[in-house]
């Protein structure tokens, strides 16, 4: 399987036909369709089922388009790498970002270390800690800032200083908007949404077994969508301090939880990870600026 033909098939899969696909890789129908039909032998699954004059994906076609994606993102990766090794002014970093009001530490490092290097290039990769853990395992992360405290078997981490204090976004007609704060007794019956995260090891953590009195009508993991959904009167947001706009015009508030909840950042890398040029400067620059914090 040679990565010219994993290309290929993403194309296909992109364009959902073969002859846009043609004509985007300045490649002849004939010899694309010829080299789907001997990847499909090569693995012996058929990856597309023509439907309404174009092309679908088989289940098998799903899974390949997955593990392509991943293996054609390393590839280039490694290849940029490689090219910054004598390119000590620049190069590419790449880093997943919880969300959190603290990443504003992470761009005040980028920013003075742009200064230093102006051909850095920056690659931000938004997600919950599990992604951001999954991607660095896989090796498409350099580094990850997260909210969950690391499996210190597998990361090197640095602590990021402050805290992130959890509370409810709602609208401003809402009756708990009185509130000062809100406490769990408070959301009994009311429909709540949060993040996956947040429910398994947040919650549980500040309200105990009263966790299982509490109705989680959905979840997300980016606060701007769940903005929108309580701004239409979908429900209450757990969630972080100043991840939302909760000014007057926007309809929205913000409450603290009572008892008080905070979580904490931290930054990871994979222990013995090697990095690129650009990566290993930016990781001791950010352990310069976290110094008495780091535990490696």
């Amino acid at each position: 399987m040679e990565l010219r033909t994993l290309r290929y098939f993403l194309e296909i899969a992109r364009e959902e036909n073969m002859t846009r696909a043609s004509e985007t890789l300045h490649v002849s129908q004939p010899s694309l369709s010829k080299e789907m039909k001997a990847l499909e032998e090569e693995l012996g699954k058929k990856l597309f089922i023509r439907k309404n004059g174009g092309l679908r994906l088989t289940d098998e076609g799903m899974l390949l388009r997955k593990r392509a994606e991943d293996i054609i993102e390393m590839t280039d990766k490694t290849v940029a790498e490689f090219s910054s090794l004598d390119e000590i002014n620049g190069g590419d970093i790449y880093i997943g970002c919880a969300e959190s009001y603290l990443i504003k530490y992470l761009a005040q490092a980028v920013k003075s270390f742009t200064e230093k290097y102006p051909m850095l290039r920056y690659h931000l990769s938004s997600g919950n800690t599990e992604q951001a853990a999954e991607k660095l395992d896989r090796g498409l992360l350099d580094l990850a800032f997260i909210v969950e405290p690391p499996d210190l078997s597998k990361y090197n981490y640095l602590e990021v200083q402050g805290a992130d204090v959890w509370g409810v976004v709602m609208r401003r007609d809402s009756p708990l908007a009185k509130n000062k704060s809100i406490r769990a007794e408070d959301l009994f019956g009311l429909p709540l949404i949060c993040s996956d995260q947040a429910m398994r090891v947040d919650i549980p953590r500040w309200c105990g077994e009263n966790a299982e009195k509490l109705n989680f009508s959905g979840t997300l993991n980016l606060c701007y969508n769940g903005a929108v959904f309580v701004r239409e009167g979908l429900g209450y947001m757990l969630t972080f301090d100043k991840l939302t706009d909760t000014s007057e015009e926007s309809g929205l508030c913000f409450r603290p939880l009572e008892p008080r909840l905070e979580t904490k950042m931290y930054i990871i890398w994979k222990k013995y990870q090697v990095f690129s040029p650009i990566a290993e400067l930016f990781v001791k620059e950010l352990c310069r600026r976290f110094e008495g914090k780091q535990i490696l």
